[in-house]
């Protein structure tokens, strides 16, 4: 899961804007104020649109600061998971496309470095068209890097342009004049001095260039008399003309326009943003960002739809009205709702709404039908709900059936890995008719196709709770309390033996409403509080507990708060699971990184498990503390009793560093620990999720999109520390689209093999579907596995790239001067050109007066708006949006009548925000210095 504060950052230097402790801008802070600023100001249109006041946070904005801002405090942490996973793929950009130099515009890269960001804009649309706001992330940061470098690498602040180049995000129109092959751009710098080593005619032409890079000195990489990039890595930069043109850092061969390159870049990163809010509208843009109304989590169940779950799905009935009935309106309402249905053979569709009285409808909807065999398709519908819920979400899965698709088992470990998701499994038996033999014969899962069930739930962090079916009702009560903002775990363990065993967590003082969970049969538990007071599991007398509740293999405790350390001693002849949760504000991130071997060193995260047996590396951000620090990251077995702790460095604000000797061979979990510099506050948390480390590396690239009815082909490759040997190769993807690739390959220690899965998506397939593509490699005899989950955008080809325009039909403004005794009215027709898509969205972008929209009745196509306005408010501006999210705006002024309607990136008043946008990063960067990151680098930034 992209979820950690990867701040890849961690550079020994990077290809982009550079690193350079106290000097430079790079791109994660870019991006970063980018997002933070246009997320304040689409809140704080929602605010006035609604007639609320509005608040801007202080200076510099965080993502808590600003998610409290948009009247939205409980989506802090989704918000900054949001940004980080932006941030991430910006970055990684370096590390993965380093000499790809249509990625960074060099070597005058313009068309094809605009086709990846125009092809990107398109992909992050119809992402969030379709709700796939996860894929909108990673795509609209890939994009913004290369975006970003145009202001770096190429020479377009030193034609002395003041504003972005708007042409950079539109398909229908020219980046500018770009120097021909042939021709000359550049000349030998005077000694260290760059500051003039691009030709006269180039400038005085208006000509486009961009340097050439290299790392290995090879004359032909760069043709006669161009630029390089310039830098201690570009061997380009010591062949004649040699010096370089970039402005990464203030050290950079033009270094003394690095402010303006950075600057510009962050206001280019700003008009990208605008575009894509306008194509998605106001509250979509902030559910891309992670920030929604109520908790910011998920209610997700994944249900059994045969006959014999009538009963299971009354009870899912009664807790979905609960929910939606006591907590609709508050802070713990649930963002999203999602269902899967499945059975046999069929499974899904995903239903996913944010409007709690659709879901409860869809679930009163719910019918049961057939049976078979006895066993349903479990996992498809995991693996459906999996893919397209949020990461750290809490999915319900309902059934009284064995898994008919077992094989789906490790697919469906790799999504829990990769989004940390929570599952827990309501696993019910009941006595239903045998219509052999005509009795009533009990219905109940055997023990080993349980144990797939408690597997997976052990692997997320979750529970499989085991009931009658007349039993469930009280069991869901786990569902109610799992929607509560601000759940955090304190304790995660489990055991398979029958031993007796002792277990701590920390309590501090903001934690509140703590609740233990264990699952186990023929057990016995005792709870010890930090004042000492001892009382069995059972025991409700006396002032440890407010709840004790037990019920099929679920035994759910309400603990009253104490401050301290307490123990849970427990014994049991059989395996068990014990959960302890809490809410409070302090929780963290992580992912697990590795370095980059590539030519450019840094840290990037993993899309696998990380290696077995070998040193390792996690990047945590704390969250919800600002003075907080880190004093212990372990990493702890599972299922017994061995720490691994690592080293602990810090880094910026809330953000750590975590080295570790040895990734355990076993499951594990990490914990951490730390304190409040501030206060007394002293503090312990876990991951739910359980992870694993493996022998076998798989690694696989995909960043294009998917086109229907093309074969679409993804490259990957496969190598094993371990044992060699005939490895079994599976890849699935939660569309269900054809696919072919190897079954096996055949490996040797230490050595790596290709294979290629080719997928085909069907041509009716919508845009901006959201495929997830797992590539397993198993080593013989099922010891070791790993996998690789990829996301691919499906993006069907778009030939209409003009915003749809409007056309003033009357304005009738007779207003006197006392401007409150009269109105002015306003018709206008929105209309798509010809060949267009269609009219999709047309708002009112500023004005205080009523719209009303409605179609024309001859023509499909065509939009009528009327409005009317007090004369007080003189001007209107509607936006508009065809059906591929190509965006306008119009603007109407009862005092000057109609202006032309113009892009997004081209109107006026947008072009004064950008320019103040500007002076304020002119003024930000001579007062902050750049975030200061250790190992400090070494390099020059290139």
């Amino acid at each position: 899961m992209l979820v950690a504060f990867c701040l890849l950052l961690f550079h020994t230097g990077t290809y982009g804007f550079g690193i350079l402790p106290g000097k430079s801008l790079n791109h994660f802070e870019i991006t970063e104020n980018a997002l933070l600023n246009t997320t304040v100001h689409v809140c704080r249109a929602l605010a006035l649109a609604d007639g609320t006041a509005f608040t801007f946070p202080s200076q510099p904005y965080t993502a808590e600061a600003v998610a409290v801002s948009c009247n939205a405090p409980k989506s802090s942490k989704s918000f900054q998971q949001a940004i980080t996973s932006v941030t991430l793929h910006n970055v990684r950009v370096d590390l993965r496309h380093a000499l790809n130099a249509s990625f960074h515009f060099d070597e005058e890269m313009f068309v094809q470095g605009k086709k990846i960001i125009t092809e990107g804009i398109q992909a992050v649309k119809a992402s969030n068209k379709q709700e796939n706001f996860e894929a909108a992330r990673e795509k609209l940061g890939e994009i913004l890097h290369p975006l970003q470098d145009f202001y770096s690498h190429s020479n377009w602040v030193e034609l002395g342009n003041k504003q972005p180049n708007p042409n950079l995000i539109r398909s229908d129109s020219s980046i500018g004049k770009i120097a021909d092959k042939s021709r000359a751009t550049c000349r030998n710098c005077n000694g260290d001095d760059c500051r003039n080593n691009i030709l006269e005619d180039i400038i005085n032409e208006g000509i486009l260039t961009s340097g050439y890079f290299g790392i290995v000195p090879v004359v032909s990489t760069k043709p006669k008399g161009k630029c390089s990039h310039g830098g201690a890595v570009d061997q380009t930069s010591k062949i004649e003309p040699k010096g370089g043109i970039n402005k990464d850092s203030f050290d950079a061969s033009h270094g003394h326009l690095h402010s303006k390159a950075a600057n510009m870049a962050t206001a280019a990163t700003s008009q990208l943003l605008e575009d894509i809010r306008g194509a998605a509208g106001d509250r979509p843009f902030l559910q891309m960002m992670g920030i929604s109304k109520g908790s910011g989590k998920a209610l997700c169940f994944v249900i059994d739809t045969t006959k014999s779950m009538s009963d299971d799905i009354e009870a899912v009935k009664a807790v979905t009205s609960s929910i939606i009935d006591s907590e609709a309106g508050t802070d713990d309402e649930p963002s999203f709702y999602i269902l899967v249905p499945f059975n046999d053979p069929d499974f899904g569709p995903l239903i996913k709404t944010t409007d709690a009285k659709v879901f409860k409808n869809v679930i009163n909807s719910l019918s049961v039908i057939g049976g078979g065999d006895e066993q349903e398709q479990s996992l498809s519908g995991l693996q459906l709900a999996l893919s397209g819920a949020p990461v750290n979400s809490d999915i319900f899965l309902f059934t009284d059936a064995p898994a008919k698709d077992k094989v789906l088992k490790n697919t469906v470990i790799a999504l829990i890995e990769r989004t940390q998701t929570v599952v827990n499994f309501m696993i019910t038996s009941s006595n239903v008719v045998n219509s052999r033999r005509r009795r009533e014969t009990p219905k109940k899962i055997s023990a080993s196709d349980a144990q797939v069930y408690r597997d997976l739930a052990q692997a997320s962090g979750g529970l499989a709770i085991e009931v009658t079916k007349s039993e469930l009702p009280l069991a869901t009560s786990i569902i109610q309390e799992s929607t509560t903002s601000s759940l955090v775990t304190l304790l995660l363990t489990s055991r398979n033996s029958g031993n007796a065993d002792k277990f701590f967590f920390l309590v501090d003082k903001t934690v509140s409403n703590l609740r233990v969970y264990i699952t186990g049969l023929g057990l016995s538990c005792t709870v010890i509080s930090p004042k000492g007071e001892s009382k069995a599991c059972t025991d409700t007398s006396g002032s440890l507990f407010t709840t004790s509740q037990s019920v099929g293999n679920f035994q759910n405790l309400k603990l009253k708060k104490e401050v301290g350390q307490w123990e849970m001693r427990m014994t049991s002849a059989n395996p068990f699971t014990l959960k302890v949760m809490g809410e409070t504000t302090i929780d963290f991130l992580f992912d697990f990184v590795e370095e980059s071997d590539g030519p450019f060193k840094g840290f990037d995260a993993l899309d696998t498990r990380p290696k077995a047996g070998v040193n390792g590396t996690l990047l945590v951000t704390l969250l919800g503390l600002d003075t907080g620090t880190l004093t212990e990251v372990a990493l702890v077995e599972s299922a017994g009793t061995k720490e691994i702790v690592g080293v602990v460095e810090p880094q910026e604000t809330g953000k750590f560093l975590v080295r570790v000797e040895q990734i355990p061979s076993e499951e594990f979990v990490v914990r951490v620990k730390g304190q409040d510099s501030a206060s007394t506050i002293v503090f312990q948390r876990q991951s739910p999720t359980n992870f694993r480390a493996s022998k076998v590396t798989i690694a696989a690239d995909s960043n294009d999109v998917l086109v229907p009815g093309t074969l679409f082909s993804v490259s990957f490759t496969v190598k094993t520390d371990g044992p060699g040997g005939t490895f079994t190769i599976k890849a699935t993807n939660n569309q269900k689209f054809h696919s072919e690739f190897p079954t096996s390959l055949l490996l040797e220690t230490g050595k790596s093999t290709e294979g290629t899965v080719n997928l085909t998506a069907p041509l009716n397939t919508p845009s901006g579907t959201d495929v997830r593509l797992t590539i397993e490699a198993e080593a013989p005899g099922g010891l070791d596995t790993n996998y690789i989950v990829l996301r691919i955008s499906v993006l069907n080809p778009i030939t209409d790239f003009t915003p749809p325009v409007c056309q003033q039909l009357s304005l009738e403004a007779d207003c006197p001067k006392d401007c409150t005794l009269d109105t002015w009215d306003l018709s206008v027709r929105v209309t798509d050109r010809d060949d267009g898509m269609g009219v999709e969205r047309v708002s009112l972008k500023q004005g205080s007066g009523v719209m009303t929209t409605s179609l024309d009745p001859d023509n499909g196509n065509i939009t009528l708006v009327s409005y009317n306005a007090s004369c007080c408010s003189p001007n209107m501006e509607l936006q508009v949006v065809d059906r591929v999210g190509n965006v306008g705006t119009c603007f109407f002024s009862s005092e000057e009548g109609v202006t032309s309607p113009v892009s997004m990136s081209t109107k006026v008043t947008y072009s004064v925000f950008l320019c103040l946008t500007m002076v304020l990063l002119e003024m930000y960067m001579s007062t902050v210095g750049v975030i200061q990151l250790s190992p400090p680098p070494t390099r020059e930034g290139v």
